[in-house]
């Protein structure tokens, strides 16, 4: 369960607003990627206890991240581990996804060496013992309101009648535009247009790629982990959707492989379109 308030526990517990110890940060921050087939939760954790982060450093107790959605799902994390990650068919995310960090004792606590804890308690703290299994402490709640990855917003379309080809593909300063010679050639007479467009947004993605290996690496690839953010615009919102989606390395020879990742099978989702519209024409 998530704990949104403070709860009543016969023993000193360890959140952000508990009067239990001197000093009681317990604060989660959460970053969340994904690719085609995994989510990755990123987790930095602050605990000001030391006494707290030596129960975890000794495997005496375990932290859990809880993540509450559709339903709920717990993870323990092991000392030092800063990420999970789940695949996509093990987990539902939802436009309003809650998350929590908890702190469990794996075995019977004893209190006594417990420096931390408040004045209320140093009188008594020697007779604390906390059972094995028990909540220890939890953290701030992060909320996670959906995906910011939107790979499509990279993307602008024009009509330029002059054109002397049916499409072309520009990489403007922070923008991938394309041209159509008609309107006709974007489908918006179909309420699938966007899908029916995917193609194109392909072509976009290749081209666009090809200049940021030719910007930012050297042989012909670029370590997408190691490099420093790029000062062109087009380049640094490829970056930060790579790094988004985990992509740890985009080459010439791995460039369709690098646009599955990023794009969210936009050519399934193009078949799709086509197999409904040749349904719906039968």
């Amino acid at each position: 369960m998530i704990y949104k308030k403070d709860a009543n526990f016969p023993y000193p517990l360890l959140t952000n607003t508990s009067p239990s110890y001197e000093s009681s940060n317990f604060i989660l921050d959460v970053n969340l990627e994904e690719n085609t087939s995994n989510y990755r939760f990123e987790i930095n954790y602050q605990i000001d206890s030391g006494f707290i982060n030596d129960l975890i450093e000794n495997q005496q107790a375990l932290l859990i991240l809880v993540i509450q959605s559709k339903d709920n799902k717990f993870y323990p994390i092991r000392p030092g581990k800063r990420y999970i990650e789940i695949a996509k068919s093990r987990i539902s995310i939802s436009n309003r996804t809650v998350i929590q960090l908890h702190l469990q004792s794996k075995q019977a606590i004893a209190f006594g060496d417990n420096f931390d804890l408040s004045s209320f308690y140093k009188q008594f703290k020697d007779e604390i013992v906390v059972p094995k299994n028990s909540i220890l402490g939890f953290s701030n709640v992060v909320v996670f309101d959906g995906s910011t990855t939107k790979p499509l917003e990279l993307f602008e379309k024009r009509v330029d009648p002059d054109l002397k080809s049916d499409i072309s593909i520009e990489l403007g300063s922070e923008m991938i535009i394309i041209n159509y010679k008609s309107e006709k050639l974007q489908f918006n007479d179909s309420p699938m247009s966007n899908r029916l467009n995917n193609p194109y947004i392909y072509m976009g993605l290749q081209k666009a790629l090809y200049k940021f290996i030719m910007n930012n690496g050297e042989d012909g690839e670029v370590d997408v982990e190691q490099i420093d953010t790029p000062t062109d615009n087009l380049d640094m919102k490829l970056y930060n959707l790579m790094r988004k989606k985990m992509v740890e390395e985009v080459s010439i020879d791995n460039i369709d492989e690098v646009i599955y990742k990023i794009s969210d099978k936009i050519l399934d989702r193009y078949t799709a379109a086509v197999k409904e519209l040749s349904s719906d024409g039968n």
